[in-house]
């Protein structure tokens, strides 16, 4: 049974509540007027880095320890939300941030706490995360990447596909398999720089949406690191990855939700103004029925969030990456969310009709960009499976 306090502790606090204000001004002002040419051009959202960056809150999560904010799971959340309510694309700077360096965080010696997330706290550097390979998507266990050691080094060889922020990003949270005969056990992590030999990038991939944020392969050909590299023991890698997606897919349902919002807000502004048979469409129960639906499902997406978000913050506190509660919260967020996004987002082109299938408006950028979140970070059909397996 829910203890006494477990509803509260995701009710934004008045400190969330003013961070969301602070972050809604600099998203409309600094990064909102870029969103259409980011998309148009499929170029890295560079006025958001600096943007988020100058405020830091491109990286909110960093511990206070590395030098960063030492934010709880909703602040990031609240961050995300707002950024991509103007641009999905920008909100991928903190979320991936988040994805890349978590593991560092939660498995990391302090030595490697201190050489990699201080520059990501002072902005200096990103951070991505490189799991899934062109025949490891769903099934990450059966990746190939290797990494063999070599007297006080490792040394890495393979492909890593789908990686978000690819060849922007300095740092990159790498797994690989270290003893083929163990599967998933026999799976490290390490961190490898973008400067070392033997790192390259494939050409961006061209995508459906999200395409101000760069997408490519990366290649490891011979990739020399030090041991000291590691993150964590040797064969916790996958381990360490699982309990990173527990986190992380709450900053997907975040991106969600912004996308929602962000289309709910233009359908519900659009709506008063549009005229047909002499009053403004919004005036029409049909339309309101729609637009009642859509905020009903953004709400109850927003409180599930919010509740996985909590839990990730206690997990954290309480010094373990590992929680069923957690798993099973953080998959129904990410699938809920992002049904809801892809549903509220489709309706909003309908809601401007013709207009709304029109890149003059917003709302089928939003509708591309909201499909992602479908698929990234384990597709919605696998969250069902993580849900079912991990039943509260």
């Amino acid at each position: 049974m829910a203890g006494p306090n477990d509803f509260d502790l995701y009710r934004p606090s008045e400190e969330h509540e003013m961070l969301r204000e602070s972050v809604r001004a600099l998203a409309e002002a600094k990064i909102a007027p870029f969103a259409a040419e980011v998309d148009e051009q499929g170029r890295f959202p560079q006025e958001a880095l600096d943007a988020l960056v100058a405020n830091d809150l491109h990286a909110v999560h960093v511990p206070e320890s590395c030098g960063g904010a030492g934010a709880d799971a909703l602040a990031t959340v609240v961050v995300i939300e707002e950024v991509a309510r103007v641009c999905a694309s920008s909100s991928l700077i903190p979320a991936v941030n988040k994805l890349g360096s978590l593991p560092v965080v939660l498995a990391g010696s302090e030595e490697l706490k201190q050489k990699y997330l201080a520059p990501l706290a002072r902005g200096e550097a990103m951070f991505s995360y490189c799991l899934s390979e062109p025949d490891a998507g769903s099934d990450a266990a059966g990746m190939k990447t290797r990494a063999v050691r070599d007297g006080d080094s490792w040394v890495l060889n393979g492909v890593k596909r789908w990686i978000t922020n690819a060849g922007v990003s300095d740092y990159y949270t790498v797994m690989a398999v270290t003893d083929p005969e163990k599967r998933s056990r026999g799976i490290s992590a390490f961190v490898v720089e973008k400067g070392d030999t033997g790192v390259s990038f494939g050409a961006p991939e061209k995508k459906l949406g999200i395409k101000g944020s760069p997408t490519r392969e990366v290649y490891f050909d011979n990739v020399r690191i030090p041991a000291d590299r590691m993150i964590g023991a040797e064969g916790t890698g996958f381990a360490t990855a699982m309990q990173t997606l527990d986190h992380t897919r709450i900053t997907i349902a975040a991106q969600a939700l912004g996308i929602a919002q962000g289309a709910l807000d233009y359908a519900k502004g659009y709506v008063t103004e549009r005229k047909q048979f002499g009053k403004p469409i919004g005036d029409f129960q049909g339309v309101q029925f729609m637009l009642a639906d859509m905020a009903m499902k953004l709400a109850a997406a927003r409180q599930l969030t919010y509740a996985a978000a909590a839990r990730s913050e206690r997990v954290t506190l309480g010094g373990s990456g590992k929680d069923e509660q957690l798993t099973f919260y953080g998959a129904a967020a990410k699938c809920y969310a992002s049904d809801a996004a892809m549903e509220i987002t489709t309706d909003a082109v309908q809601l401007l009709g013709g207009y709304g299938y029109t890149r003059d408006y917003p709302l089928e950028r939003m509708m591309r960009d909201a499909k992602i979140t479908q698929i990234y970070e384990g597709t919605n059909q696998i969250q069902r499976i993580v849900m079912a397996r991990n039943l509260p």
